[in-house]
């Protein structure tokens, strides 16, 4: 199998993270993509208004349940401490069958901070990197492979420019402004019921 992990704080997750994930199970053929809310992102720890997983979960499975080719896990809401990713290819290497391939969608921006990663040397070692080309963003494939001493291992490719931001739509609930066509129609639903984003 070849799936693909949509990973991220998906606060909340929006038409944007919908659009690059199809676009990138078309294009490469993949048997399916994985959406894994986090719990803990290490690089946004310093935010303090992150709404609860719970929340987040809901809207992602939300957002995703009218695709087959979509699917949520829990894998890293329910682990104790910070949503790295190369733990949770471990733990996924466990569940999923022998010689299934594990595809990381991501944007240039987040890929050129690659080194940044927790053990970023292994994990780039058990799992492959789709990236998603965005403007503005100088993105070298083979100057970052040769960085960490592999081949294969990063591809690069073109999706539409959708700029839809989640900091975006927050701004525009606080302030009293319209998020339709940002979101999903059960994803608007449910921000609005659970009065999420108000405050």
């Amino acid at each position: 199998m070849k799936v693909g992990i949509m990973g991220g704080t998906f606060d909340p997750i929006h038409n944007g993270h919908l659009i690059l994930a199809e676009t990138v199970h078309d294009k490469l053929k993949l048997d399916e993509i994985l959406f894994i809310p986090s719990a803990r992102p290490p690089h946004k720890r310093f935010r303090q208004d992150i709404i609860d997983p719970e929340h987040r979960l809901a809207m992602t499975v939300l957002a995703t349940c009218s695709n087959k080719n979509f699917h949520v896990s829990t894998i890293e809401i329910l682990r104790n401490g910070p949503s790295y990713a190369v733990y949770t290819i471990d733990e996924l290497k466990k569940i999923y069958e022998f010689g299934t391939e594990f595809y990381f969608i991501l944007g240039s921006d987040a890929a050129v901070e690659l080194y940044t990663w927790h053990h970023a040397q292994e994990l780039i070692e058990k799992c492959n990197f789709i990236v998603a080309t965005r403007e503005g963003t100088d993105f070298n494939v083979e100057e970052i492979e040769k960085d960490f001493s592999v081949k294969g291992r990063i591809q690069k490719i073109d999706t539409p420019k959708i700029e839809i931001s989640s900091t975006e739509i927050r701004e525009k609930i606080k302030n009293g402004q319209s998020i339709k066509y940002l979101v999903p129609e059960s994803v608007e639903t449910y921000i609005r019921k659970e009065n999420l984003y108000e405050y």
